[in-house]
């Protein structure tokens, strides 16, 4: 992976792109509940979206809008209610917001994506969306504040605000990217409980910037799992502006490479700050499987070590029970020989290996819990049957997260 510039900021650092926040009270009182992203020029975009049969009405809107060659201007998103089960009222909802946009900056509603997250099945109040968006036009602002502002707008159960920005050149030009994202429960791989916002000042072709995305989901977002549920309303949209002036990507190049290497450091990076915000979580936690016979079988492991509850709650208690990391593996659906199997313990504490072939090794229990008691702590899986490699990430189970879920609608 090739070594990036990281910026202060988010979604307002690349060129052209400006942000917004306003306190709407869509659902909740006293904080911001509406975000702004806005392009100086029109914008080439893709999107990923739910697999979820039950789709709420801004992926219906965003996806005919991403999956055809109509440029965007802005994106706005609410908090509070997720516009999701809402039938054709949930669909007004998303024209009257891009309407509300293309009147003051001109432009149809169709040049808006929409996005909501928040409680499921309720109705939002369509004065209160029209007039956020004009709060928000009115201030939106260029520069890192505006940025994390927006950041902040979008979050629900989430904990902390996550954002990230990275530069690098394409040809003697800087191209920017920069992104925001909000996910903290039902975050399941096959995308998560997340709205994801990347920009970029790149001159990239439409089909190379989907390509590039779909690409990139699949060894970051889909390999996270908080709690194995796949939202409503999941959605991660790129917005492309080109005022970076760099050569321009058409095809698959070293150009291209490089930039889809540095869209999946920016999705790597938030996809675990996600994992590691998880409802009640104390803990980021990740499984990396090494050496195996098939990228997919990694896959498999990786998932399945971290999706587990058990595994979770071991975790969480900083118990070295490694036979449930060993569990967890043995029922993903990948075959392997646990006579091969090296597993070891891995945090900034240090390094331990607990499982070495088919039999345990002795370890010190108060070592291995201090490995266990840091805010990230990795299961580290050696295989012995191959190349291969993959990574997931998820949280540990808390009761904070019982609690939590228990109170969403109240």
């Amino acid at each position: 992976m090739p070594e990036f510039d990281i910026l202060e900021g988010g979604v307002t650092a690349p060129k052209g792109f400006q942000a917004a926040s306003a306190a709407a009270g869509i659902k909740y009182k006293g904080r911001t509940d509406m975000a702004l992203v806005y392009s100086d020029e029109p914008c080439v975009t893709a999107g990923v979206y739910t697999t979820n049969v039950v789709k709420a009405a801004p992926v219906l809107w965003d996806k005919k809008i991403t999956d055809s060659d109509t440029k965007v201007s802005a994106v706005v998103v609410n908090s509070g209610i997720a516009n999701a089960c809402t039938g054709q009222q949930g669909l007004d909802i998303c024209r009257a917001t891009g309407q509300a946009v293309a009147d003051i900056a001109g432009g149809t509603a169709e040049s808006v994506l929409v996005g909501s997250t928040g409680v499921i099945g309720m109705k939002i109040d369509e004065s209160k969306i029209t007039a956020g968006v004009k709060e928000l036009m009115a201030k939106k602002a260029y520069g890192k504040e505006a940025g994390t502002e927006a950041s902040r707008a979008i979050m629900t159960t989430d904990t902390v605000n996550k954002e990230i920005a990275v530069s690098f050149k394409i040809g003697s030009e800087t191209v920017t990217i920069g992104a925001m994202s909000k996910g903290s429960g039902m975050i399941h791989p096959n995308m998560c409980t997340m709205l994801g916002y990347v920009t970029t000042d790149a001159v990239i072709e439409k089909k190379l910037l989907q390509e590039a995305l779909s690409d990139v989901v699949q060894d970051t977002f889909n390999m996270i799992t908080v709690d194995g549920d796949t939202s409503t309303n999941d959605t991660l949209l790129i917005l492309a502006n080109g005022l970076a002036k760099n050569p321009a990507i058409d095809k698959k190049d070293e150009n291209y490479k490089l930039f889809r290497d540095a869209l999946y450091f920016v999705c790597e990076y938030l996809a675990k700050k996600m994992a590691g915000d998880g409802e009640g979580a104390t803990a980021l936690f990740e499984a990396k499987i090494i050496n195996a016979k098939s990228v997919e079988d990694a896959k498999l492991m990786a998932r399945s070590v971290v999706g587990s509850n058990l595994s979770k709650a071991a975790i969480y208690g900083h118990d070295a029970n490694f036979g449930r990391f060993l569990c967890a593996m043995g029922y993903s659906g990948a075959q392997f020989d646990q006579n091969d199997v090296q597993l070891y313990f891995e945090s900034k504490a240090g390094k331990m290996i607990v499982f070495d072939k088919g039999n345990p090794v002795p370890f010190e229990e108060d070592e291995a819990t201090r490995i266990l008691s840091e805010n990230a702590v990795t299961i580290l899986i050696n295989m012995n049957e191959g190349s291969a490699s993959a990574a997931a990430w998820g949280c540990d189970l808390t009761y904070d997260y019982v609690k939590i879920n228990a109170d969403y609608r109240s």
